[in-house]
């Protein structure tokens, strides 16, 4: 299933933070990410007591709601890339670390001109981790 995301985002290591597709609807998706401990910015984040970026958790719904995208045929238009345009409501609920096993969903809310509007969540463990509201228009490969 990696190969589908490859072929469906631009994003690659060591900027790719989904690794498989769980679960695939005509609105909806589920990707996972497992982190191993061994993701370079755990040594920095933090030393002794590593938490997964917040703003890296944010990325990874972003890049499922462009798989989403991508696969609903919004990003399928040539020499298009979906941008995140919009964040809103974002609340991180519990601390994702080292040994999780990522469950991020996006469900598409609507689609208004060029901009997909997505609502995406992750959870670990039955726990919900973050929740967050965004999103992406459609540009030129030109313009990015």
């Amino acid at each position: 299933m990696l190969e589908t995301i490859l072929q469906n985002i631009p994003q690659r290591e060591p900027f790719l933070f989904i690794e498989a597709i769980v679960e695939q609807g005509p609105d909806s998706i589920t990707t996972s990410k497992k982190l191993t401990g061994d993701e370079d910015f755990f040594r920095g984040h933090f030393p002794g007591a590593p938490v997964f970026p917040g703003v890296l958790m944010c990325e990874a719904v972003f890049q499922t709601g462009a798989l989403l995208m991508s696969l609903r045929g919004q990003g399928a238009q040539k020499n298009k890339k979906a941008l995140v345009t919009r964040i809103g409501g974002a609340k991180f609920k519990n601390m994702a670390k080292p040994g999780d096993l990522l469950l991020i969903t996006v469900d598409f809310v609507e689609m208004l001109a060029n901009a997909a509007f997505m609502k995406g969540k992750i959870t670990a463990g039955g726990r919900t981790i973050m929740t967050i509201e965004f999103a992406a228009t459609l540009v030129d490969e030109s313009e990015v």
